[in-house]
């Protein structure tokens, strides 16, 4: 083995273990948009992010992140738990959503 070849694969074992370390598991859902609308809802969703506002039966996601699109709304967090009690939170007001995964 070469000194370019070793030094490939040591960087290979060390990217490995680094991204083994930082890696954490983060879900996602998407609210459809469609016959039933909340005015400015992703701006309601961040205020909720920084506990600006209180939603019922929602436990505070600080690390929530919201991606608005034509049509739907990607939803995604390291909290698996408040994001089913968001998606449920959304449900009971009519919207149609993916389910967490």
């Amino acid at each position: 083995m070469e000194k370019t070849e070793r030094r490939v694969v040591m960087a290979r074992r060390v990217a490995r273990r680094w991204v083994r370390q930082a890696a954490q598991a983060e879900f996602r859902f998407r609210v459809l948009l469609g016959a039933k609308e909340i005015r400015n809802l992703p701006g309601l969703l961040r205020s909720f992010r920084d506990c600006r506002i209180a939603m019922v039966d929602v436990s505070p996601i600080p690390d929530l992140g919201v991606k608005e699109a034509f049509d739907y709304i990607d939803v995604w967090s390291r909290d698996r738990e408040g994001l089913i009690q968001l998606q449920n939170w959304f449900e009971k007001r009519g919207f149609e959503t993916t389910g967490v995964w």
